[in-house]
């Protein structure tokens, strides 16, 4: 299994990066699948238990010949280089996107490759910026001491994305954890394992010193994913994905007291009042049920709407739907792909036979459309809309991960309230009202880690982003974020 240098991708095989290089396969392949027609894009070489003890090795190494040392302005410097060379990239981050989630071009060049590129950006300022507390204290007799803190590495970090927003969510991770001085061992999806290659070639080109970011490809139990969590070379885990698998994570890392950062699974609610613009009320809820085909963390599934208008909203947002285009990913009028998988279209239309079986009234959607030609083997689903649930029913309580909400009535604001907050979940809501005084007073009672009033997906990557409940643990985002990279060593001098 020796390293040899060369590109991530020769005749369609993904390959692990250790140590600076990439590792040639001797071992188990499995398909990275197009989600848009069901064709076999590459393979792909999963990491072993010896490979990925290797790459942790490699991460503890980097750190011991001083990459943990490296000043903030040189690590700042290189997060810059890694954006330019994303940039200069760009079409390459594309295409490898699209062919791994089935996603729209135009949503792939946006928003996931973009992002990417703000977020090394984000980080290399957050860290340039970034001061620590210093407190002068009184001893008495004359005496006193300097208090100042100094931040230090957490160390090696497992970084475990997922599929839905791989490139997004993978840099919105590593970033902040080599503006900190950590070397990280990522663990892409086994669905979507092409960026995370890539970019490995990307921090190479501009310097990275070797193994300070490393790759193994695989799965959870029993293989990469499950190797690199119990590895006792690990000193920390961040990890998205969903509620059930951080528990896991969470369990898997107890013993050895490390510390974990969770983003996982949301309901998320929408409470839409009488006073709306209807027509932004609607753009802004058509986003957030079906974006990314649902598959989004933060996307709605619930709308609660003031009974006086419920029949403007549903009306509208059948409308709407029905103006959704699915399509070729490389069309840049579609609007809507798949889902990532078939395994998931199942859970999903799992989700809508559940739906009818417990009364709900079907607005559109609720089936499999017939796309014909090379999409014909893709994984497509309708989107979904239903009315007739309660917040008793499983669709409204249990996270479906696809393009379908339920639209539940409310008359008064305190009813609106109790509706959203009663979840075992607790990512994001989205407040949509013109009354400025009941915007800032329901989205302050929402129990959640974002809440948004008349807009939904606007970030500020310098806030605190996370969830409460099975939504999470911990906060990500400038210093939120450094906070969970280093820790502080508080040094105390008496003067």
């Amino acid at each position: 299994m020796t390293p040899q240098p060369a590109s991530p991708r020769p005749e369609n095989i993904l390959r692990n990066f250790v140590d600076g290089r990439f590792v040639e396969p001797d071992g188990k392949l499995f398909r990275d699948i197009d989600p848009a027609t069901g064709r076999t894009v590459a393979q792909v070489h999963e990491a072993d238990l010896p490979l990925v003890g290797r790459a942790v090795t490699s991460a503890r190494r980097a750190l011991a010949q001083g990459w943990s040392d490296t000043p903030v302005r040189e690590r700042a410097a290189l997060l810059r280089r890694a954006a330019d060379r994303i940039e200069e990239r760009f079409e390459e981050f594309v295409v490898a996107e699209v062919a791994d989630t089935g996603k729209p071009i135009t949503q792939a060049r946006d928003l996931d490759v973009a992002r990417a590129i703000t977020n090394f950006r984000t980080f290399a300022d957050v860290i340039a910026a970034a001061g620590q507390e210093s407190f002068m204290t009184e001893l008495g007799d004359g005496r006193r001491a300097l208090n100042y803190a100094v931040r230090k590495p957490v160390g090696v970090v497992a970084v475990i994305v997922p599929w839905n927003l791989p490139l997004l969510l993978l840099t919105w991770k590593v970033a902040p954890a080599l503006a900190c001085g950590n070397a990280v061992v990522v663990k892409p999806s086994e669905e979507t394992p092409a960026t995370a290659t890539l970019l490995a070639q990307v921090l190479a080109e501009v310097g990275l010193p070797r193994g300070v970011y490393n790759v193994v490809h695989g799965f959870g139990a029993g293989s990469a994913g499950e190797f690199l969590t119990t590895h006792p070379g690990i000193d920390a885990v961040t990890f998205t994905g969903s509620s059930a698998t951080g528990s896991h994570v969470m369990r898997t890392v107890a013993d050895r007291v490390r510390p974990v950062s969770f983003e996982l699974g949301g309901k998320n609610a929408a409470v839409v009042f009488d006073d709306i613009d209807l027509d932004e009320a609607l753009t802004g809820l058509t986003r957030s049920v079906f974006a990314n085909t649902g598959q989004v963390c933060l996307c709605t599934e619930r709308v609660y709407v003031q009974r006086t208008i419920f029949d403007d909203i549903a009306a509208g947002l059948v409308e709407r739907a029905a103006q959704l285009k699915l399509g070729s990913p490389a069309d840049e009028s579609t609007t809507t792909g798949p889902l990532i998988s078939q395994a998931h279209r199942r859970k999903v239309r799992h989700y809508f036979e559940v739906a009818e079986q417990a009364g709900a009234e079907v607005l559109t959607g609720g089936g499999i459309p017939e796309l014909g030609g090379d999409l014909s083997g893709g994984s497509w689903i309708e989107p979904t809309l239903w009315t007739g649930l309660t917040n008793t029913d499983r669709p409204v309580r249990e996270e479906i991960f696809g393009p379908a909400a339920a639209l539940i009535p409310f008359d008064t604001e305190d009813e609106a309230v109790a509706l959203a907050n009663d979840t075992d979940y607790g990512l994001a809501a989205a407040v949509w009202t013109n009354d400025l005084r009941r915007g800032h007073r329901v989205a302050q009672q929402m129990r959640v880690g974002i809440s948004w009033v008349n807009t939904w997906f606007t970030r500020e990557l310098r806030s605190p982003f996370g969830g409460a409940g099975l939504s999470g643990i911990g906060r990500e985002g400038g210093e939120s974020s450094l906070h969970f990279y280093s820790e502080p060593t508080n040094v105390c001098v008496q003067l």
